[in-house]
């Protein structure tokens, strides 16, 4: 089986070779060849900029706790590819993988799906054989052709919105946020957001066409009470609640989170929503590595860069910030130069061993052109001794950039990892 799984997987990534293409038509034509799955689900379907990762994971651990059987669905995956599809605690399993690929490889090939296409269609056919009462849907880039809206959900969900993926989603935030908007559906709930009037306005405008109900989800309707490195305490709606990721910006994850549970589940309490909140993981979203001070955020835009960066400075305000920097593409590294410019002490700019992100003397001659100043290492391995030491002498450290170094990142800190336990 295990040379069956290797040799399937990678047909799969294979199909990457035909990019990525937006629209519908060939996932819903894969759908309706594996017999139309969604057909008998029920979803909540979450888009957005930054957050709508973090947001779908305390959603799956909050619908948990309140008994439900709850699939998920998110990517990219740090590790292992099996991470993307969960139900209950549960990745999809090797042997359920090769089944798929098996059973739909001649379909695959004839309609042309891509990797996504098809990996969304895998999902959907995963949690209808598994009968979950619920699925949580992260879209992959956008909303409005993105191969996840071939669904119907009870809610839809819009998380904060901001620069990223121009070169897809349009290079302006009207365009960005019409994209996402696209996922709004005729009469369905949707929960958003509070964020700037202009962004808003564009989403709202669709609701209102759509006559789609909008619940606004606003960061001051919430106190913080603490952020440390073990995570986030706040209190909303008369309750006080912990969260076990660390930054005030988590603070509005879990309320979208929380809103979207109350539209889908009748059963919901306090203890069942804290003690969710609690135990939720998102490895690779401001993840203490060491036990004193050095993290990993796979933050890649400047928007989510600036919130880690002050997520650090909040946790250790005396300190200085030594950063481990690497990115896979260009398009947006005016705005990201301008969010860490003057924040590290040092910074020190890497690249991946399998070269799928930027090579450095790219990503080199890319800050030189902005005048930053930087320190080039040869890889991640040889950054994180640099972080170590500093860390010795009473400095931060914060790796950021990518998802794709995670495997150099845990390999180095020798962490385990469980590809189901969020």
């Amino acid at each position: 089986m295990t040379s069956d799984f290797q040799n399937l997987l990678e047909e799969l990534y294979n199909l990457q070779r035909l990019g990525i293409k937006t629209g519908l038509e060939h996932t819903r034509e894969l759908l309706k060849a594996v017999g139309n799955p969604h057909h008998k689900l029920k979803f909540v379907h979450v888009a957005g900029t930054n957050g709508k990762g973090s947001t779908c994971a305390l959603l799956y651990n909050i619908l948990k706790q309140a008994g439900k059987k709850v699939g998920l669905y998110t990517s990219p995956h740090l590790l292992n590819f099996n991470e993307r599809i969960r139900v209950n605690g549960h990745t999809i399993s090797n042997e359920e993988i090769v089944d798929f690929m098996r059973n739909n490889y001649n379909h695959i090939i004839n309609i042309q799906t891509t990797f996504f296409e098809t990996t969304t269609v895998m999902a959907l056919d995963h949690f209808s054989k598994h009968n979950v009462d619920i699925a949580i849907i992260e879209t992959g880039l956008g909303g409005r052709l993105d191969s996840t809206n071939v669904i119907m959900p009870e809610v839809s969900v819009i998380t904060s919105i901001s620069m990223d993926h121009l070169d897809i989603l349009g290079e302006s935030i009207t365009k960005i946020a019409e994209e996402k908007a696209g996922i709004i559906k005729d009469f369905i709930p949707l929960i958003l957001a509070g964020q700037g009037k202009y962004v808003n306005s564009i989403i709202l405008e669709k609701a209102r066409i759509k006559n789609s109900p909008v619940t606004i989800v606003h960061p001051k309707n919430a106190t913080l009470i603490k952020v440390d490195s073990g995570g986030t305490s706040f209190s909303y709606d008369g309750n006080k609640f912990r969260v076990s990721l660390s930054g005030e910006h988590q603070v509005l994850n879990c309320m979208m989170a929380i809103e979207a549970a109350k539209k889908v589940c009748n059963n919901l309490n306090y203890n069942k929503i804290n003690k969710a909140c609690c135990c939720t993981k998102w490895p690779g979203r401001m993840e203490r590595l060491t036990n004193h001070s050095i993290y990993y955020d796979v933050a890649h835009n400047a928007s989510g860069i600036s919130v880690i960066l002050d997520t650090v400075k909040t946790i250790h305000p005396e300190k200085s910030i030594i950063g481990l920097f690497c990115l896979k593409g260009d398009k947006e590294i005016d705005h990201i130069v301008k969010a860490i410019n003057g924040h590290f002490s040092q910074l020190l700019i890497t690249s991946d061993e399998r070269g799928l992100l930027l090579p450095v003397d790219r990503l080199s001659s890319l800050l030189s052109n902005c005048q930053l100043k930087y320190t080039l290492v040869s890889s991640v391995a040889d950054g994180i001794i640099i972080l170590r030491e500093k860390e010795k002498k009473g400095s931060a450290g914060l790796i950021f950039g990518s998802h794709y170094i995670a495997n150099e990142i845990y390999r180095a800190f020798e962490i385990s990892f469980e590809r189901g336990d969020i």
